[in-house]
């Protein structure tokens, strides 16, 4: 008996396995519901199965994927600048969505340009991702699911519990509608777990609204400049007439050297450019653009990593190109760089320094110094490490930079040329000349025999004793014998 009983238990244990595993399988499949159950407890566990198992891997039927090859376009563009793909993907994981995509003609034209404008600047990332989460419900709501004519529900969003979306159906022409927006394609992408419907203009929420005005108002806030007292001329006993004002895009007034501070940084004088520090030209973003480029172009990692970790050379190259001057970089190549010894880069300031004999204050491409070159022979470029010059000159078809055993060849030209910054690839280290001082060879003179003129006095005394000798005494005198 007791055998029977012992052997009924085990069947009912393996039957219970069993029952146990094939539940969990069909609820970490992506397509197929989850059957119900009386216990709590095994619900509970397979719904945590599924969402980890969809989380970690998107379905190609995904409203998300559906949403980035659709033809709204441009919210999916916002989407990805935005960088919500992971999030989106983690709420697609959790339930199910509704979107709500504007048409790409109220992105396009109807939307401001300056609101346009404050979305995609790099520090009103936030703002954009506000906006965008504004959009989505985290539940599946689809055209036959909207409230009934007259009446309207609040439904909570993906960006903050305190913004919420309004839907709402007209009695009168019984459109729908989500805030202010009309829907204009209902159910126009529908996936497993999610929904598309298309709406005639952006939804903006109250937050990003206001972020956009306080912005906007201190920006159009301008401060009075303190002017000093007014300048006599000392020659007319006038006031002196102010400076005409640079125009915008106009080259600097100062020339490069003198925008230098003294030391080992690169630092712009107060206002040495066009308008001063109103910054016509964006610097920092090109300088930005050209370290990138550096780096998938290949084989300039230690020139970018010199720019950017060593020194702080890329920041201040930045706000010297957005006040207005223009820089040619002579980056050597990761093999050049290698070749460097501790000694050339242990004594302070020696980073600074090499880098300061690579950039030229001029804009220059592969195209003008071969040019250069083929008409003038030797060409002396000035460099930021003064009062040293580069010497570039023709040599087999190509430029060659430097004098002597020091010297470097035009290896990957207009690397990046944006009218502002060139980048010229080379492939060596280049380093000042020094020129040794000639020392002139003393040339012995050759000893020359120069016969001594009789004076004035013999003559006299050759004339005196002719005379006498006439009159017959010049034996009395000594000299005249």
């Amino acid at each position: 008996m007791d055998s029977q009983i012992y052997g009924r238990s085990i069947f009912f244990l393996i039957v219970f396995a069993i029952a146990s595993l094939s539940t969990s399988t069909l609820a970490a499949l992506p397509n197929n519901p989850q059957p119900k159950s009386h216990s709590p407890t095994t619900s509970s566990s397979s719904t945590k199965a599924a969402a980890a198992t969809t989380t970690a891997q998107i379905n190609s039927n995904s409203v998300l994927v559906a949403l980035l090859d659709s033809h709204y376009t441009e919210l999916a563009e916002l989407v990805e600048k935005a960088l919500l793909l992971q999030t989106l993907e983690e709420a697609v994981g959790n339930h199910n969505i509704t979107i709500f995509a504007p048409k790409n003609e109220a992105l396009e034209r109807q939307l401001d340009p300056e609101f346009k404008r404050f979305l995609l600047e790099p520090g009103n990332l936030k703002s954009l991702q506000t906006l965008l989460m504004f959009h989505i419900i985290p539940n599946r709501i689809g055209s036959t699911q909207w409230p009934h004519p007259g009446s309207g529900r609040h439904h909570q969003t993906l960006c903050s519990s305190h913004e919420r979306l309004h839907l709402a159906t007209h009695k009168n022409n019984s459109r729908k509608s989500v805030n202010s927006a009309q829907i204009i394609r209902p159910d126009d992408v529908t996936r497993p777990d999610g929904v598309i419907h298309g709406i005639e203009r952006l939804l903006i929420p109250r937050s990003v609204e206001d972020d956009f005005n306080r912005r906007r108002n201190l920006r159009t806030i301008s401060a009075i400049l303190p002017e000093g007292a007014p300048e006599v001329d000392p020659r007319t006993h006038r006031l002196k007439k102010p400076a005409a004002p640079v125009p915008a895009g106009a080259p600097p007034v100062l020339p490069v050297y003198d925008a230098l501070a003294p030391g080992p940084s690169l630092a712009p004088a107060p206002a040495p450019g066009p308008g001063g520090p109103h910054h016509h030209f964006d610097g920092e973003s090109q300088v930005k653009d050209f370290i990138h480029t550096l780096l998938h172009y290949g084989g300039y990692n230690e020139m970018a990593d010199i720019l950017v970790n060593l020194t702080s050379l890329a920041t201040e190259m930045g706000r010297l190109v957005s006040e207005g001057y223009v820089l040619t970089v002579l980056a050597p190549n990761d093999e050049a760089m290698a070749k460097l010894t501790t000694d050339q880069l242990s004594e302070p300031g020696a980073p600074e320094q090499i880098v300061y004999y690579h950039i030229i204050p001029e804009y220059q491409t592969e195209e003008s110094m071969y040019n250069s070159v083929r008409r003038f022979g030797k060409v002396r470029y000035d460099t930021l490490r003064l009062p040293h010059k580069v010497v570039a000159q023709e040599a087999d078809g190509s430029v060659k930079f430097g004098q002597g055993d020091v010297s470097a060849y035009l290896f990957d030209p207009d690397i990046y040329t944006d009218g502002r910054i060139s980048v010229q690839g080379i492939d060596g280290v280049l380093f000042p000349f020094e020129e040794e001082e000639v020392k002139a060879e003393k040339k012995t003179a050759p000893v020359v025999k120069v016969a001594a003129k009789p004076r004035r006095a013999g003559k006299l005394m050759e004339v005196a004793c002719r005379m006498l000798g006439a009159f017959g005494h010049d034996s009395h005198f000594s000299t005249c014998q």
